[in-house]
Parts: structure tokens; sequence; C-alpha cells
């Protein structure tokens, strides 16, 4: 009895020995890879895309400005564009008050553009 407990410790030692060395080597690079990459991809479909088509829709609508659009600046100015430049448009807010804003500075339509522009 004593030599065969002896003979399957002796068998059992460097299969825990190897077992142990494969738990001290850690995870694989792909292993390690796989986290970040997964987070990118969560990124980008979550933050990344939908900047991207929020600004691509800015553009379109920018480019499209037309005399008579009403629009609201960045500074929060409602107006009724007047007439479109380059890279200005002059904006009437009050009576004969016209002042020149930059293109990147519209934001879009005026709430009341936006409600009648979605009525049916």
């Amino acid at each position: 009895m004593r030599l065969s407990l002896l003979a399957a410790t002796s068998l059992l030692i460097p299969t825990l020995a190897k077992a142990q060395a494969a738990a001290q080597q850690g995870p694989s690079t792909i292993e390690m890879l796989i986290m970040p990459m997964g987070f990118l991809l969560i990124m980008y479909f979550f933050m990344i895309r939908p900047q991207q088509k929020r600004a691509r829709e800015h553009q379109a609508f920018i480019s499209a400005l037309k005399p008579g659009d009403e629009v609201v600046t960045s500074g929060g100015i409602i107006g009724r564009v007047k007439s479109v430049a380059e890279g200005f448009v002059n904006v009437e807010v009050a009576g004969d008050t016209v002042i020149k804003v930059l293109k990147s500075a519209i934001e879009g339509q005026s709430p009341k553009a936006q409600a009648a522009t979605t009525k049916p």
C-alpha cells in the first residue's frame, strides 16, 4: 500500500506542477486584446457614429440655408435669414436690425420653424 501511494504521488506531482505553471503564465495576447477591442466597438456605435451623423445633418442644413429661413445661432439669437454669402449669413433679428453671423454659428431651425416642419 505504501508503495502504491508513493507511486500515485510521484505521478500526481508533475501534473500539478504543469497546471500551476499554466496558471502562472496568464492570458494570451489575443485574450488581452479582446476586451479593449470590444470597448472600442461599443464606443464607436454609441458615441462616434451618432456624432458623425449629427455633424453630417448639420452640414446639410447649413448648406441648404436660404433667405426666409428662421434660425437659431449658437448664442441663442433667433432670426430670419436675409441673405447667404460664402461663409456668412445675414440674419434679421428685429425690424430693420440685421446682424452678420458665421455659418458655423448657426445651430439649427428656430423652435417655431421646427414645429411647423414636423406637423403633417
